[in-house]
């Protein structure tokens, strides 16, 4: 079997971490019969200096040919805020409609969590993230003192929806942005959390919103919720508000087996998840199409303030690659890789600077490919 695997490298220590992840991802599909067609794309900060481009929609084309999508890190001090993020990142999100964002909160062993006391039996559960709804939907604008008519509309291959507004203000300036909840998206990422809770063997799936003050638009995610728990009798489920939800994670952090939250309250709970687990250098994430083009990267930004020093810690790169074959089924070989983490953390031998070490970010990665072999 030969996947076809496009990766993007993208920006500062983007690179170093995927290079590391591709040399385990290899060792692995030699061990376990199978083969990785690497077919490398340029986006990112350099090719869009060079020319001005982003991701157009014949690249994201020759991107679908592939099976999945293995991503770096996107950002560049010389580029705006929001360019890459927009052009290339959530392109391929929306335009692959991976509208599960999977979040895996594992402390590992030897790794210190910052709640004192826990142990990686503690900490250990997954957070499934709406990825294409709710206030990240793009919609949204200012005016100063003025009538404004402004159309904004949603496209996706679940539904269209448009909305006419007439904006009319005495205030200097007013900021509005709307989020967006469907029934069908969701049903769709509930579902998901449900079977993931039966896969894993966990007791209990919880909900997040903050439907006491935005009741509308969390209400019906609260009503869709009740109706995909109504057909899963042997699995628990609870109503948490995010702010709950927040103290939970820092206080009681084993009561959790799959949590999943709307799009903007899932990416805040997931960057505590990577901090309890002990730091975004080991927290994988997966924008998940269960049945179409699936993309995978490791939590972490591109920190160029160590870019091209061989520091960076490439293990969320690695499990995030893990996470990859699992998705592809390649189970053993995934399991493979998550086991030779754990083994090279527990010896202790090669630490990064960030797990209060001094090896080098090429060390980790040889280090996990010999106890993979």
């Amino acid at each position: 079997m030969t996947y076809k695997i496009a990766v993007i490298k993208g920006d500062g220590v983007g690179k170093e971490v995927i290079e590391e992840g591709m040399k385990v991802l290899d060792v692995v599909a030699e061990r376990y019969g199978f083969s990785i067609d690497w077919r490398e794309f340029p986006f990112g900060a350099e090719h869009y200096l060079k020319t001005g481009e982003v991701l157009n929609d014949s690249s994201l084309k020759e991107l679908g040919k592939s099976d999945v999508i293995y991503l770096g890190a996107l950002g560049d001090p010389r580029v705006k805020p929001g360019i890459l993020e927009k052009g290339v990142l959530l392109k391929i999100r929306f335009g692959f409609d991976e509208f599960i964002n999977l979040r895996p909160v594992r402390l590992l062993p030897t790794i210190s969590s910052p709640l004192q006391g826990k142990e990686p039996r503690d900490i250990n559960f997954d957070v499934v993230r709406e990825n294409t709804e709710d206030f990240y939907v793009g919609m949204g604008g200012r005016t100063k003192r003025e009538k404004q008519h402004e159309t904004l509309s949603i496209i996706r291959e679940l539904y269209k929806a448009k909305f006419d507004l007439d904006v009319e203000t005495d205030s200097e300036e007013i900021a509005y942005q709307i989020g967006v909840l469907s029934r069908e998206g969701c049903r769709r990422v509930i579902t998901y959390a449900f079977d993931l809770c039966s896969s894993r063997g966990g007791k209990r799936v919880t909900s997040v919103d903050k439907a006491n003050v935005l009741t509308d638009i969390y209400g019906l995610w609260r009503d869709v919720f009740e109706e995909v728990a109504s057909e899963y009798p042997s699995i628990e489920y609870e109503f948490n508000y995010v702010d709950a939800v927040t103290m939970y994670f820092t206080t009681n952090p084993e009561r959790f087996d799959v949590v999943v939250a709307p799009n903007m309250f899932g990416d805040i709970i997931t960057d505590l998840g990577a901090a309890i687990q002990g730091g975004i250098g080991l927290a994988a994430s997966g924008n998940i199409n269960p049945d179409g083009i699936s993309m995978f990267e490791p939590v972490h930004g591109s920190a160029p303030d160590i870019a091209g020093r061989n520091i960076a810690n490439p293990i969320a790169a690695i499990l995030a690659g893990g996470l990859m074959l699992r998705t592809l089924g390649e189970n053993k070989a995934a399991d493979s890789i998550e086991n030779a983490i754990k083994t090279v953390l527990s010896s202790g031998k090669v630490r990064t600077p960030d797990l209060g070490g001094r090896s080098r970010c090429t060390e980790m990665g040889d280090a996990i490919s010999r106890e993979i072999e």
